[in-house]
């Protein structure tokens, strides 16, 4: 038996049945010695984030315990996640469901695709998004396929260089056998230089590439990158945080024609790299040259609202070899836990949770600036990821702060598509990054364990 608190109106429809005016009038009749006093002597109330943080410290005072704190960054992020995101997700009939090929029998499923596209056009500030990609390297690389079919230009793509080296790659590798030249352009002070970017986009290229905030965590202009692009006809595709949009202007808003995010911060654990979810969105005129599946919504024969498959891409389909891309499925689960996390926090708590990201990013780096032989590299405004450089060395850093129970990183050594920042250099730069879950008191532990020399 399940119990739910009445509401105000059924309080009031059951007072006026017995003929009663008010609670405190009903409650009267109760002796005042045995009435309980207002106001109660108790704590003050916490959040649910702030209690589960209450006994994760609690548990870990038992012997052998410890309470790590993740600082890890460079696109997988320890968010907080809700737990009604895992009671509603693991629900069987959610759980369980596959690709909606019968749509008379998947209404549910295909609903709950049909919400995630709603919300994801609503966060991007686009017209159309479909049900999911893979996650966030493919789905830069979709991004720049369908910009390059959108234009019919097939010879060149301007990729900052501030983006995720990772993404890179995943694009390098889709371009082996393709004659497409990948235009890398450097971002020495942390983000790219406007005038250096325009001499670097010609008729020829398809589309330009920017992350926002890149991957060293830095706000990059992407207006004017935008109207760079826009001058010689290509498109501009944005590769976004999701949670960065509670302050951040919406990538529609500030002229992308494609927008792609790893979606992995909208309700998705960790989970040792995966699944995770790829997230697409557009403007309307480029929709049917959008990669994986798109749901609509329509009404049957009785004018009852029905959801249905409304454009796929995949090559199992009646395009075949004609496939626009070779995104078999979506990511269902994943894409639920992402619908089920923005329709729970809504727009003032995804305001909040930015708003805590970021204050906290900016604590935490002015007292790591402060520790002798550390430093923090770029200038540039940045949200809630930075880049440090650490005297002894990065690959030094993290075994102090793993230490203390602390996970930071990772070292940029580790990535070659950064070849413009000099090795010496790359060895003593590492990313940190500082979220909504991470407490002051683990922040300053931070500290502590980099200030040993």
């Amino acid at each position: 038996m399940s119990y739910l608190f009445a509401t105000a109106d059924e309080r009031q429809q059951m007072l006026q049945r017995i003929g009663v005016e008010s609670l405190k009038t009903l409650l009267d009749q109760i002796p005042a010695g045995l009435q309980l006093q207002q106001p109660l002597d108790l704590p003050q109330s916490l959040t649910e984030l702030e209690l589960e943080q209450h006994l994760r410290g609690l548990a870990a005072q038992n012997i052998g315990a410890s309470a790590r704190a993740c600082f890890m960054g460079g696109g997988a992020y320890d968010h907080y996640i809700p737990s009604v995101v895992d009671e509603v997700t693991s629900r069987g009939e959610f759980y369980t469901a596959y690709t909606p090929y019968q749509a008379e029998a998947s209404q549910g499923t295909l609903q709950a695709f049909f919400e995630f596209q709603s919300l994801i056009a609503e966060l991007t500030g686009l017209d159309v998004a479909n049900s999911s990609l893979y996650e966030g390297g493919s789905g830069v690389v979709e991004a720049v396929l369908m910009a390059m079919r959108c234009t019919g230009r097939m010879e060149r793509v301007v990729i900052l260089g501030s983006i995720n080296p990772e993404y890179v790659e995943t694009l390098r590798t889709y371009f082996l056998d393709k004659t497409a030249q990948v235009v890398l352009v450097p971002a020495p002070t942390g983000t790219v230089n406007v005038a250096e970017l325009e001499t670097l986009v010609d008729d020829q290229t398809a589309c330009v590439v920017v992350q926002q905030p890149n991957f060293f965590g830095c706000l990059e202009s992407v207006e004017a990158i935008g109207q760079v692009a826009h001058r010689s006809g290509a498109l501009l595709i944005t590769s976004f945080d999701p949670l960065s949009l509670g302050i951040l202007k919406r990538p529609g808003d500030l002229g992308a024609d494609i927008a792609v995010a790893e979606g992995q911060s909208l309700g998705i654990p960790l989970q040792f790299g995966g699944p995770y979810l790829g997230i697409l969105a557009c403007r309307q005129q480029f929709v049917r040259k959008m990669p994986g599946r798109l749901i609509g919504q329509t009404v049957d024969q009785n004018g009852q609202r029905c959801f249905f498959l409304n454009l796929q891409a995949r090559e199992q389909h009646i395009r075949r070899a004609g496939a626009m891309s070779n995104i078999c499925t979506n990511q269902g689960l994943m894409a639920l836990r992402a619908a089920v996390y923005l329709s729970l926090i809504g727009p003032q708590g995804l305001r909040e949770v930015s708003e805590l990201c970021c204050r906290k990013a900016h604590y935490a780096a002015d007292r790591l600036n402060q520790i002798e032989g550390c430093e923090l590299v770029f200038a540039a405004p940045f949200f809630k990821e930075f880049v440090i450089k650490y005297r002894d060395g990065a690959n030094v850093a993290i075994r102090k702060a793993a230490a203390a129970d602390i996970d930071i990183g990772p070292a940029l050594s580790r990535f070659s598509d950064l070849d413009w920042i000099s090795q010496d250099e790359r060895d003593q730069y590492l990313l940190i990054a500082v979220t909504e879950s991470r407490t002051k008191d683990e922040i300053d532990r931070l500290v502590a364990a980099l200030s040993d020399h």
